[in-house]
């Protein structure tokens, strides 16, 4: 049964002791490097605590841990573009966040779940408005122009 406990690892120098804010914040990071990924969904609870000031760097992230065989199982909600292939964002997702977590803190994780929450459109710029392209062009210059032709 997972447990939402910090995570021990006992080596032989000692106990370590890593928070769970401290996994999810990799877990964020490695999730948001990949391709086609556009942020984190972001729970009421955490939206409450940036409001009180409290920033929270593994938002969209959760972490447990399987006391059974002291495995880390994370799960993270990201928010994609439009257009790009969910499953394979997915696969990355799992991929780069095993990755991380594995090597930045030495604990093994068994499981990397994907949970996609929302498709957003790709932004385009905004195309210059008709008046700022007539502002910009001599309408004078351009008389004489086809005149002297």
């Amino acid at each position: 049964m997972p447990t939402n406990m910090e995570t021990k690892r006992v080596s032989s120098k000692g106990e370590q002791v890593i928070s769970q804010g401290f996994i999810a914040q990799y877990a964020a990071e490695a999730t948001m490097r990949t391709p086609g990924v556009v942020g984190m969904d972001v729970s009421s609870v955490s939206l409450f605590k940036n409001a009180l000031g409290y920033e929270h760097e593994g938002a969209g992230v959760k972490v447990e841990v399987e006391k059974s065989n002291n495995l880390l199982e994370l799960t993270v909600y990201p928010r994609i573009y439009y257009g790009v292939v969910a499953p394979d964002v997915a696969w990355e997702i799992q991929l780069n966040v095993k990755r991380d977590v594995e090597k930045y803190t030495g604990l093994p994780v068994g499981a990397v779940n994907v949970h996609i929450v929302d498709v957003l459109p790709i932004p385009y710029p905004e195309p210059p408005e008709s008046s700022d392209f007539a502002a910009d062009t001599d309408e004078e210059d351009f008389t004489e122009e086809i005149d002297d032709a």
